[in-house]
């Protein structure tokens, strides 16, 4: 029996989890390592797999099958295609960083505090989400899936609830109920998409007898198995609402700037560069695969929403104060970009969908944990209480404007390939679309350069005269990310390598082909 390197790639956060929490209250700094390593072993096997994979081979790939509930036609089922094993990489790849980001980040308030272990709690929690995210990533039953998809809110919740952002400017029990607010709505905003999609999955189960993606696709290429037309929309709908709360598309969006703002930095990232695009991946694996016409037909709407993503979100960022919710406002707008390329329906849009889902991880991990870092030694989120930081931390402020750029997606910065791939398969299939959707591009250069200019340009302000630069810490969590966004900007040909045939099989699953350029004939 081969080994089970997704199994294993999935159980050695969870190990590390319950290894974390259970290491003695005294010893917070061997807990941080403990969670350092295991995220860094789980790390290595991300790496074998990604290395395994052969992009030109089966569309599913390292899988494995076992019978788990067996009255009811569950299976533990799990395989990945390029752009599931992208998206498992970079879990794998943002989670150590996300660790030393956060390093302090649950320290007890009461040094001689023995009672409580927060900062057990808190990487053991982080652990556990990479955990869940990647098996999601992996699964290839519904049901199996649908279950990831749910439980993952749980260590989530309190991650954003009970491990918040110290930097306040109310009071302590303000900043409390701000927190209690935002994880509560996060969480009841998920739950009600998960048991709308519940509803779809049995109803899926119903029609189709099975939760295997595999035994449907197949069932469905012999022709023994076809949806009536209602049947298929219905259970579309139902899944691509819960989707849709997850990534989140306008307007089911309003929990993620609430969560992002009261989380400390590096959740912040768990959040919108590791657990959304759980959201905008299932509408590729399930969506697009289950339901070809019912997404077909739906299109021309989420189309829509998606273009409003995009310059709402946009807009918002542009007049916010809060440096943590422009960044918030700016995914919204970003994930519109991705949903766009997703339901352009075009080669070069599901590519350039995918890559921005693993570029955005990475320029919004690094514009957001360098933020955290600016925000950690000042102690204020609002942008008016910075100014001239580039003269006392110029290190911190040149990093803090790649991670700007990146955003805005300046060309030979890795998001620019992907909102160019975008761009270029929504005009060929939808040439309006396309025109609206690059308003979002001017609107990002606007909140982008004014938050440099306000934080980092000016006189020095006093409350940042003695502010410090990068430490060695904060060093090691920027630099890679930094180069990363440089590497794969320049030569984006190893990930498009990976994601390209997956694509091409979600074109096949919708019956889609790319449109053909219109040219003149010669007089």
């Amino acid at each position: 029996m081969s080994f089970p390197l997704l199994t294993a790639t999935a159980a050695l956060p969870a190990i590390g989890a319950v290894a974390t929490a259970a290491v003695p209250a005294a010893r917070r700094t061997a807990a941080k390592w403990l969670a350092l390593l295991f995220s860094l072993a789980t790390l290595g096997l991300a790496g074998i797999a990604l290395a395994r994979f052969e992009p030109g081979g089966d569309r599913f790939q390292l899988t494995e099958s076992h019978a788990w509930i067996k009255d009811f036609g569950v299976r533990y089922e799990l395989g990945v295609d390029g752009i599931g094993v992208a998206l498992m990489a970079l879990t794998a790849l943002l989670i150590p960083f996300v660790i030393l980001a956060g390093w302090h980040d649950a320290d007890p308030l009461e040094t001689n505090s023995s009672r409580w272990r927060p900062t057990q709690g808190f990487f053991a929690l982080i652990l556990m989400v990479e955990a869940m995210v990647i098996l999601s990533f992996e699964a290839t039953d519904v049901f199996l899936f649908y279950i990831l998809f749910e439980a993952m809110l749980i260590p989530m919740y309190f991650l954003i609830g009970g491990f918040g952002d110290r930097a306040h400017t109310g009071s302590d029990e303000n900043a409390a109920a701000q927190r209690s607010y935002a994880a509560v709505k996060f969480l009841l905003y998920n739950l009600v998409g998960g048991l709308i999609m519940l509803a779809a999955v049995i109803g899926l189960y119903v029609v189709a007898g099975s939760f295997s993606l595999s035994e449907i696709a197949e069932a469905r290429a012999n022709g023994t198995f076809s949806m009536a037309t209602g049947t298929e929309r219905w259970l579309f709908l139902g899944f691509f609402f819960a989707f849709a709360v997850k990534a989140p598309l306008w307007p089911l969006h309003t929990w993620l700037p609430n969560a992002m703002g009261e989380a400390t930095a590096p959740v912040a990232v768990l959040i919108t560069a590791v657990v959304d695009k759980v959201g905008t991946f299932a509408m590729l694996r399930f969506c697009l695969q289950l339901f070809p016409e019912a997404s077909k037909w739906a299109t021309p709407v989420i189309l829509v929403l998606a273009l409003i993503s995009i310059v709402y979100g946009a807009l918002l960022a542009v007049g916010q104060r809060d440096i943590k919710r422009l960044i918030a406002y700016a995914s919204i707008s970003h994930f519109g970009f991705i949903i766009l390329g997703i339901f352009a329906m075009t080669s070069q849009g599901q590519s350039g969908a995918t890559l921005y889902m693993v570029n955005h991880g990475i320029s919004t991990a690094a514009l957001m944990l360098v933020a955290g870092f600016l925000i950690s030694r000042r102690g204020s989120r609002l942008i008016a209480d910075y100014g001239g930081v580039q003269k006392v931390a110029p290190v911190l402020a040149g990093t803090f404007l790649i991670g700007g750029l990146a955003t805005l997606s300046l060309p030979g910065l890795a998001p620019f390939v992907s909102e160019f791939l975008v761009l270029v398969g929504a005009f060929a299939a939808y040439p309006a679309v396309g025109i609206i959707a690059t308003t979002g591009i001017v609107l990002a250069a606007i909140y982008v350069l004014v938050l440099y200019q306000r934080t980092m340009t000016g006189p020095v302000k006093a409350e940042v005269q003695g502010m410090a630069d990068l430490k060695a810490r904060e060093l090691v969590v920027v630099v890679p990310l930094i180069a990363l966004l440089l590497f794969l900007g320049v030569y984006p040909k190893p990930l498009t390598d990976i994601v390209n045939p997956a694509v091409q099989h979600t074109m096949s699953d919708v019956q889609k082909k790319d449109p053909q350029p219109e040219v003149e004939a010669a007089k």
